[in-house]
């Protein structure tokens, strides 16, 4: 049979709906309706003759043709996607769409200060960013790259570094420590206020920290358990407890003396940040052109 504009666009519809399982989720994801969506989906199995959603008041599931033809449809759509990308290859600039989730400290440290640049530099590239901080399958939420910590990216993806390793360090404020119990070794920490961190793959990260050869790994009776950075950057500076985070987070807060690194001479470096896209993908020449933006601005931060 022969496609039509309608079939086309009908099944890139099917392929959301299925990926976010759900015409709500998709339509907001979509810029729709979820009455259009519906319509659309109704109008496609009216025209193949075979119901493709088992649809209930609670929940919106494929039927076996519809996990059939969602297999083709996304090797095929895929390939279409490619080819379309492909011809970036013949532009003077990159277009299209790119989505985007990272966590909110790669929010605000690696893509904030070149944005507005990339932005200018790329009219023509339409830039979608969830900041999650939990850890999502990229592929099935419709997103062409993401951004995690080295050591948390999926095993199936690949990964590029966007710069050198991250510092982190215990801070407080000087309200806090003010007649606090006296710190001296990271033990000390046993008898004060801290903010646990939940990461986004549920667990509660265990403070590390090294001075020269030793190497101290801290799991606290928490004062509090977030599983934001901002949040616990606002308790440290509020002075309710002590927080771990990111050196390069709280640059100001060091700075004006807003925060205090509460142990000087103890800290803990970890992976970097990393890019990381489905292997099965090329790399869309907008997500390359960005990757280079950001890899250029984390090597400048450093000198």
């Amino acid at each position: 049979m022969t496609l039509n504009r309608t079939d086309l666009g009908d099944l890139n519809l099917f392929r959301v709906i299925a990926a976010a399982g759900g015409f709500r989720k998709a339509a907001a994801e979509l810029d729709l309706s979820p009455s259009a969506l519906s319509h659309a989906m109704r109008g496609l199995e009216a025209r193949q003759g075979v119901r493709l959603f088992n649809r209930t008041n609670r929940s919106v599931t494929l039927t076996a043709a519809g996990q059939d033809l969602l297999a083709d449809v996304e090797v095929g759509l895929s390939a279409i996607e490619a080819g379309l990308e492909g011809l970036n290859r013949y532009r003077d600039r990159p277009a299209g769409r790119l989505r985007i989730n990272v966590p909110s400290d790669a929010a605000r440290l690696v893509l904030a200060p070149i944005l507005s640049g990339y932005m200018r530099t790329y009219p023509e590239v339409h830039v979608e960013i969830e900041i999650n901080d939990h850890v999502i399958d990229i592929v099935s939420q419709g997103f062409d790259a993401g951004i995690r910590y080295g050591g948390s990216v999926p095993e199936d993806m690949i990964a590029l570094p966007l710069g050198p390793e991250l510092r982190w360090l215990a801070v407080a404020s000087p309200a806090y420590l003010e007649g606090a119990p006296p710190l001296t070794h990271p033990d000390d920490l046993k008898n004060h206020k801290c903010v646990g961190l939940r990461m986004g793959n549920g667990r509660i990260y265990n403070w590390e920290l090294e001075h020269g050869e030793e190497e101290v790994v801290l799991a606290l009776d928490w004062a509090v358990i977030v599983n934001e950075t901002v949040l616990s950057l606002e308790l440290a500076e509020t002075g309710g407890a002590i927080c771990y985070t990111l050196e390069d987070r709280i640059g100001p807060q060091l700075a004006d003396g807003r925060l205090i690194h509460v142990l000087p001479e103890w800290w803990s470096m970890g992976p970097a940040f990393h890019l990381y896209y489905p292997s099965r993908r090329q790399l869309p020449e907008a997500l390359r052109a960005l990757l280079r933006a950001m890899q250029a601005d984390r090597r400048a931060e450093r000198r």
